[in-house]
């Protein structure tokens, strides 16, 4: 059995609890009961989210253990201070549990009880600037969905505490395992790692049916040139206004948006699976290789090579 505690602090974010779901249902899967979950709170008893809901935790005392400890903050992490029992707490746990885990601002607990020092990790983007000032010994990286970085596991901010707590049921129980959840939970994907924060689909937002009409075309269609002339007829708009509109509406032209879209999507491909970066190339619109990793390192900073291997590194 692999024992979950939850660690509470008042005003934690309720959606935090959510992610239990993938524990019960990785229980499911495998008919047995391998996660065992539990909530505390340094004082134990009742406690209040930030949405006014109570719940009911245990105190924690000396002798409390779990193979997991799964850490939650308040929303405002700069207006309270972790309990120094909590942070005496994690300390100990770092020599024996497998796994200690800041789930969105859960990770200024974890850097305040030392835990994130020279170590590489992430939080919700509203707070990561906060994070990387308040705690400089802590290589922060903002735009990440969750980073494992030895027995330290941090996440961004609300849905990404899921993505996680996935990645934690394919390692203890094996990809399948972590497949069936995802598709009992009616989630779309299992998002890895290193993945970014920001939906390049959710940071163009047009406010016209006919542009975003355009959009959705381009992404079921990268292997397509995609030129404007293609994207116009989707929109039902001569070439020329509908750059015009394109770029009043998102801020971008039509070319920059679409190969903001197939670097997306080759990046997941590159990360989620061991296609040579040829295939990868072809199939997401790049001319070769040589174009798929010169526009890679000019958008994201990183070579695909590097981008695989990373993703390979949260895997393990």
């Amino acid at each position: 059995m692999h024992r979950v505690g939850y660690l509470l602090h008042p005003g934690f974010q309720f959606m935090t609890l959510g992610t239990q779901s993938v524990f019960e249902f990785a229980n499911y899967e495998v008919r047995e009961r391998f996660y065992d979950l539990a909530l505390y709170s340094p004082g134990g008893g009742q406690l209040r989210s930030s949405s006014g809901v109570d719940v009911v935790t245990r105190p924690l005392a000396s002798s409390t253990q779990a193979d997991s400890w799964l850490v939650s903050h308040s929303v405002t992490p700069l207006q309270t201070s972790p309990d120094p029992a909590a942070l005496a707490l994690l300390r100990r746990a770092e020599r024996h549990a497998r796994r200690i885990v800041g789930l969105c601002t859960g990770s200024f607990v974890l850097a305040e009880a030392g835990l994130l020092k020279g170590r590489r990790a992430t939080t919700h983007w509203a707070h990561a600037a906060s994070l990387r000032e308040r705690y400089p010994d802590t290589l922060v990286e903002e735009d990440r969905i969750f980073i494992v970085d030895g027995p330290v596991w941090t996440s961004a901010g609300m849905s990404a505490a899921f993505d996680l707590c996935l990645a934690m049921v394919e390692k203890d129980l094996g990809d399948d395992v972590a497949r069936s959840v995802a598709h009992s939970l009616v989630m779309q994907h299992r998002r890895a790692g290193g993945q970014t924060q920001h939906s390049q689909l959710l940071q163009i937002a047009p406010k016209s049916d006919r542009v975003q009409a355009a959009l959705d075309y381009a992404r079921a269609n990268l292997k397509n040139e995609l030129n404007v002339e293609e994207l116009a007829a989707v929109a039902t708009l001569s070439p020329r206004q509908f750059s015009r509109v394109f770029t009043q509406e998102t801020g971008v032209s039509p070319a920059r948006a679409v190969e903001g879209l197939r670097v997306e999507a080759a990046r997941l491909m590159i990360e989620r699976s061991r296609h040579p970066l040829e295939v990868v190339a072809r199939e997401t619109g790049f001319r070769d290789r040589r174009h798929l990793r010169e526009v890679f390192v000019r958008r994201l900073g990183v070579p695909p090579q590097s981008a695989r291997r990373a993703a390979r590194g949260v895997a393990g």
